[in-house]
């Protein structure tokens, strides 16, 4: 029976040209043969399972290779690289410096570094984990880092570059290994899967390299796990059984039922996912993954920041085609807020719930919106200015008008729907109906005539209750930048006559100057929300005097002893004084 040698062991790169992820640096390093431009130390850091020790390792091999290939790759042919591979080279050392990270270790590779090579050019010493060295280490080590004899190169491994003192950084070329993009784990699995004859699906390969977060050694491993697992197919199926993934399809069939509200399916939906053994928070951390994933397909710009395979693409986008932005932005907010609460909360199952409810509600505050801004039907907007009869008070010259009653929505309290109608100018109806007055009269007739969206024939009826919140909602538009007159704004309620006349009470001349400001502004604001042109705005200023801020402890002691007689009592049978 032959040896078994795991992937990561039988398929590790031994020429640059192998490395998988990381061009840029094997480039550089290359070229750095190619010009015979080598540094007397290197660090490589970066993430786990990237190719620190075996880019180390090939650049070993092949500064020391005696016929190099005119891609500068080692010929694996000559005494140097067969002793490579066979692992009895003496020119090639490693250290570990996790076990090894006294200041006699270091002493002891000082000592051996003086020892020139038997065979090849160099000696290399390739330290791994390197951040493990203690500080007495790290300064003992200093000199030979920094001038080391011609025959030595060191190349330092790390993880944790962090944790390494500056002098020794400032010794060493430094590399940064990135984390292996999915597609290229993908790819390197798929070519690994056709020697090994393993039937693999592409989907089930995409999972595994998401798992592996980057790390190609660790999605050696899970892939040697899944073909032990399912006899020679890596399938979609035996992935995510295997690895306790939550199928895709969950996903997408919530997200479907929160389009509908249907809330029951939603928490039915769940309950099987914590049947099968899931973590609620993984659970939510993967709904909010998945709406982002949404929300990346639904832009062709954005869709390469999808990290899925083309049959699951093509179910995101069409999936995408569904939602709308709003839609899926409060979706992330409301999945992210539940995660981030989640371990505070006492009933997990319960909390997970709720926000699952609220999704699943988004999409009816989505119809009752709707419902608001729905015009009437086509034949009440098509008015004419000629329906409305005119007549002129001979008396007063004041403009009366008959508009024909106006429905109010049963189905929206409180607020009136704007009704869009054609604008037509008052001057011109009067003129029409052949009232012939001088502009200037017809000017001070007409209260008001603004371009709001509201036409002047609407008039609808508010309560002051409806004044009063639509007042506030404006006070709060302009709290962030005009503070003083949103406290103005706040410091009393206005009050409405028949005549809706809205009566404004300030304490003083520099109130009601502010007010007076923005008073068209807010008149446009109020008319459109409440639904009525008629509205006027007076602001008036009380007469009673400010009351004065006591002071002195007398004061403070008088004011409060008007409001309670019992202090007074109380101060003289204990016998007390003021200070």
């Amino acid at each position: 029976m032959e040896n078994y040698i795991v992937s990561a062991r039988k398929y590790r790169p031994d020429t640059f040209d192998t490395v998988v992820g990381q061009i840029s640096i094997t480039t550089t390093l290359k070229n750095a043969i190619k010009n015979n431009q080598l540094a007397h130390a290197y660090l490589f850091c970066g993430p786990r399972g990237v190719g620190k020790t075996t880019c180390a390792r090939i650049f070993a091999k092949t500064i020391n290779c005696f016929k190099l290939s005119g891609q500068f790759e080692a010929c694996n042919e000559c005494e140097s690289c067969l002793s490579f591979n066979q692992s009895r080279s003496f020119n090639i050392h490693e250290l570990d410096a996790a076990s090894n990270n006294s200041v006699d270790d270091i002493r002891n590779l000082t000592d051996q570094t003086r020892i020139p090579p038997q065979v090849g050019k160099y000696s290399i010493y390739i330290i791994d984990e390197v951040h493990m060295l203690s500080a007495s280490a790290f300064n003992a080590f200093l000199k030979t880092l920094e001038e080391p004899p011609a025959h030595a190169i060191f190349v330092l491994a790390t993880t944790e570059k962090h944790k390494i003192i500056p002098t020794i950084l400032s010794r060493c070329q430094i590399f940064d290994f990135n984390r292996i993009q999915i597609e290229d784990i993908v790819r390197h699995l798929e070519e690994i899967a056709a020697k090994e004859k393993v039937t693999a699906e592409p989907e089930g390969l995409n999972i595994i390299a998401q798992k592996a977060d980057g790390a190609m050694r660790d999605a050696l491993s899970i892939f040697d796990q899944i073909v032990s697992f399912s006899g020679g197919v890596v399938s979609y199926k035996n992935v995510i059984e295997n690895l306790n993934v939550l199928d895709y399809d969950y996903y997408f069939q919530l997200t479907e039922d929160f389009l509908a509200g249907n809330t029951s399916s939603v928490l039915l939906t769940f309950s099987e996912i914590l049947d099968k053994g899931f973590d609620g928070q993984h659970f939510i951390n993967g709904l909010s993954k998945h709406f982002r994933d949404v929300l990346v397909s639904s832009d062709p710009e954005t869709l390469q920041l999808l990290e899925a395979g083309a049959g699951i693409r093509d179910k995101y986008r069409d999936q995408a085609k569904k939602c709308t932005p709003e839609f899926l932005f409060t979706a992330l907010e409301i999945a992210n807020q539940c995660d981030l609460n989640y371990r505070l909360s006492r009933n997990q199952r319960l909390h997970v719930e709720l926000a699952l409810i609220q999704l699943a509600n988004l999409s009816g505050e989505k119809k009752k919106a709707e419902l608001k801004s729905v015009p009437p039907k086509e034949k009440e907007k098509e008015v004419s200015a000629e329906k409305y009869q005119t007549t002129v008070d001979k008396s007063t010259d004041n403009l009366v008008k008959d508009p024909p009653p106006q429905e109010t929505p049963k189905n929206i309290p409180g607020r009136k729907t704007s009704t869009h109608l054609p604008s037509a100018s008052l001057k011109d109806l009067l003129k029409k109906n052949g009232i012939h007055k001088d502009d200037e009269v017809i000017e001070e007739s007409i209260v008001s005539e603004t371009e709001s969206d509201i036409p002047e024939e609407f008039i609808s009826d508010f309560s002051e209750d409806d004044l009063i919140i639509w007042w506030k909602k404006y006070a709060i538009m302009v709290r962030e930048n005009q503070p003083r007159l949103y406290s103005t704004l706040v410091s009393g309620e206005p009050i409405v006559d028949e005549n809706k006349v809205i009566t404004f009470t300030v304490t003083n001349k520099l109130q009601q100057e502010a007010i007076s400001d923005i008073k068209a502004d807010l008149l446009s604001f109020l008319r459109k929300e409440l639904n009525n042109n008629s509205i006027m705005l007076e602001t008036v200023i009380s007469g009673k005097e400010p009351e004065t801020k006591p002071y002195h402890p007398e004061e403070k002691f008088s004011k409060l002893a008007d409001k309670n007689p019992a202090l007074n009592v109380f101060k003289n049978k204990m016998g007390l004084d003021f200070e």
